[in-house]
């Protein structure tokens, strides 16, 4: 009997004549094309052990948080004992990173599980967990008695045992938290630091759930023909978000003035935020919040940000230019209303209009192409080939998971062995998170044994789950996004850092994004791509010129999107800058899209009030948009020629992902660029980019 190649897939006809696939990839791209079904019978684990929730002991149930929660305040208070006392015999940024890895291991822990699992009892407990040991944090970094302890070791020196660069550049990071945190203020000072603390973390969390959330109107207040293209309840029509696909332009336009109405509550929140983070930066000694939110990364200040948009926005203007031009002409002529002005509501719809009529291309009929199996086997053939890492799925063990369609991955290196693990929770489900993320469960260290303490991280996406014998298909955006979050993954497993404070991921936000950015390139081009896009049922390739048109339809309009991001990133600037504003937040919002947008704002909105990312990025928004432009330097100059060539792979894992925020970002990447990186480098590489 001839076998059946292990690339190929094998029609079979099933009972009834019914035809389905039976898939014959690897067993990573097997497990991930399947159906998602309960990982034992609950007859096998009724007679096993259960290991408790990622294989911590404690989570056997939800009041483990509380146990964990209380032996970790009693470590800390321990480790801040040791850290006092004249007979410390360990050096004293060794004893802050302990303090740091026992309170992460728990409050990142409790963050996720707030967030993502399905059960209310987890939830809350994992909330409760995290306000407290949030407390704790605060109090930490305003301990005046540690502090001066750090201090005088980093200024003088330690008797116990000499520091090296590393202890010296970790202790002078764990200093600036103190000092963002005005540890040198007066007690009462501290006091009210700690109160605003608090109200900036309610504040945001509340600003962050008005984000997401419907708008609601009584639907006689549309338009009768419009009445029913949305949801109803009752007398009421309920607008879950801006529906830029939708084919309709009046459809597009009501959803759009309507969900990005003023909300009164939203507009209080962002202004509380605002004033509350002024107030926490002034009373730490900065002039504005944007300053101590800059300090140390790789802008370094806010007037470096404000040249490198300003920059940015004045080359890309003649591009976008062209582009609303392609797309107002295309309103015209098959537009459904009289309206001859492009607006905000009709750039996403023309631009996918665009695209496929140039292209001639879909991505329903591209789709069965990239089922999630194949996109999981095209990102294990790029890390393969460039760091010698192979995903191999893991069996959970009993308790271990919070949803049976999550599945366990291991990042096996082919001689130094497991590197950490990612849990792939990517299945949308009811009450789950709704952002794609990277959440940090256990950052990597050294250990006083001269082990490694082994990263552990989640990737969290909405996909839709796989039914009827079809696996999840991606469209270009969700590959895209997949790869996004596995260049985090990596950036965590390939990370080697003596201390976990500084592991991975845990490094200033605008280098953070540069591995994920990074890791997007790959998901764009055609030589990749063509490795691993088959048609799920016939294995068929899809060809060549269909890959190169997508390539091509995917960089279309990049300069009318990237002015969006250039108006969010000086939106946070300017929110986050002097104080008071002079004016409201919509009035700023409106002045700046004007400014930086090619097509008008629109009277009586604020999109502005939908941006999540004010609350979690602050000031940094525009860390994508410079990591985009340090990845795609990268990408040009040592990548582009030869996408999966090991020899640079390598030097990239090691002179780049091992070091995390070991070493300053700027130095990380002179050494990989082989030269400083300008302004004007960022935004030449940008514009390449467009315009290949």
């Amino acid at each position: 009997m001839r076998l059946l190649h292990k690339r190929s897939l094998a029609l079979l006809r099933a009972s009834g004549g019914a035809r389905k696939y039976v898939s014959t990839l690897s067993p990573l791209g097997s497990v991930f094309n399947s159906i998602p079904t309960p990982k034992k019978s609950e007859w096998f684990f009724s007679n096993r052990e259960n290991k408790g929730l990622l294989l911590i002991p404690e989570l056997k149930s939800f009041q483990g948080f509380d146990i964990l929660r209380h032996e970790v305040e009693y470590k800390v208070e321990t480790l801040v004992e040791e850290a006092l006392s004249p007979r410390r015999k360990r050096k004293i940024v060794t004893i802050f990173d302990e303090i740091s890895n026992s309170l992460c291991c728990v409050a990142d822990l409790a963050e996720f599980v707030r967030v993502s699992h399905p059960n209310r009892d987890y939830q809350l407990a994992a909330e409760y967990a995290v306000v407290n040991l949030s407390n704790v944090v605060e109090s930490l970094n305003t301990n005046t008695a540690i502090y001066n302890v750090l201090k005088e070791a980093l200024e003088k020196g330690e008797d116990v045992l000499p520091m090296d660069a590393v202890d010296k550049r970790v202790g002078e990071l764990f200093k600036f938290d103190f000092d963002l945190s005005g540890c040198h203020l007066s007690e009462d000072k501290k006091n009210i630091y700690l109160k605003l603390s608090e109200n900036v973390i309610m504040t945001g969390n509340m600003f962050m759930e008005g984000c997401q959330s419907s708008a609601i109107i009584p639907k006689d207040r549309l338009p009768e023909h419009l009445q029913y293209c949305f949801n109803l309840e009752g007398d009421d029509a309920v607008i879950s978000g801006a529906h830029l696909d939708h084919w309709n332009d009046q459809v597009r336009e009501a959803a759009y003035r309507v969900y990005h109405y003023p909300n009164e509550s939203q507009v209080k929140l962002l202004d509380a935020l605002i004033l509350n983070r002024h107030k926490l930066a002034t009373l730490a000694g900065f002039p504005t919040y944007a300053h101590r939110a800059l300090k140390g990364t790789l802008a370094e200040t806010p007037e470096m940000v404000m040249d490198f948009l300003n920059a940015l926005s004045e080359r890309i203007k003649p591009l976008a230019d062209s582009e609303y031009k392609e797309l107002l002409k295309l309103k015209k002529e098959r537009g459904s209303t009289s309206d001859v002005v492009l607006r905000p509501w009709d750039t996403p719809y023309y631009s996918a209009l665009g695209r496929h009529l140039k292209y001639d291309i879909s991505g329903d009929e591209i789709a069965p192409y990239f089922s999630l199996g194949n996109c999981m086997e095209g990102i294990n053939i790029v890390l393969k080939s460039l760091y010698d890492v192979s995903l191999q799925t893991v069996e959970p063990q009993c308790g271990e998971l919070w949803s049976d369609d999550v599945y366990k991955l291991a990042a096996v290196h082919s001689t130094e062995g497991v590197l950490g693990y990612i849990y792939c929770d990517l299945f949308e489900r009811q009450g789950k998170h709704i952002m794609d993320c990277h959440c940090t469960i256990h950052g990597g260290r050294e250990q006083d044994d001269g082990s490694y303490q082994l990263p552990i991280v989640v990737l969290n996406c909405n996909l839709t789950r796989p039914q009827n014998n079809v696996p999840t298909l991606l469209t270009p955006g969700l590959m895209r996004n997949l790869f996004h979050e596995f260049g985090h993954a990596m950036h965590s497993m390939l990370g080697r850092t003596k201390y976990q404070h500084v592991t991975g991921t845990r490094c200033p936000t605008d280098f953070a994004e540069v591995p994920s950015e990074f890791m997007e390139f790959f998901a764009t081009d055609p030589r990749v791509i063509s490795l691993f896009a088959r048609h799920f049922r016939t294995g068929e390739l899809l060809p060549l010129d269909a890959i190169e048109k997508f390539c091509k339809a995917s960089n279309m309009y990049s300069a009318s999107e990237m002015q969006l991001q250039i108006v969010y990133s000086m939106l946070s600037q300017k929110l986050h800058g002097e104080y008071p504003l002079g004016k409201s937040t919509t009035e700023l919002y409106a002045e700046i899209h004007n400014q930086y947008m090619g097509v008008p704002y629109v009277e009586g909105t604020a999109p502005h009030l939908r941006i999540g990312h004010l609350n979690g990025y602050g000031a940094r928004y525009y860390s994508y948009l410079m990591s985009r432009a340090v990845a795609s330097k990268i990408w040009q100059q040592c990548f582009k020629e030869d996408p999966l060539n090991r020899e640079v792979g390598e030097r990239f894992r090691r002179e780049v992902l091992a070091y995390g925020g070991e070493i300053p970002p700027k130095d990380l990447i002179s050494g990989m660029l082989q030269k400083p990186l300008t302004i004007d480098d960022m935004v030449d590489s940008l514009v390449e980019e467009m315009n290949s």
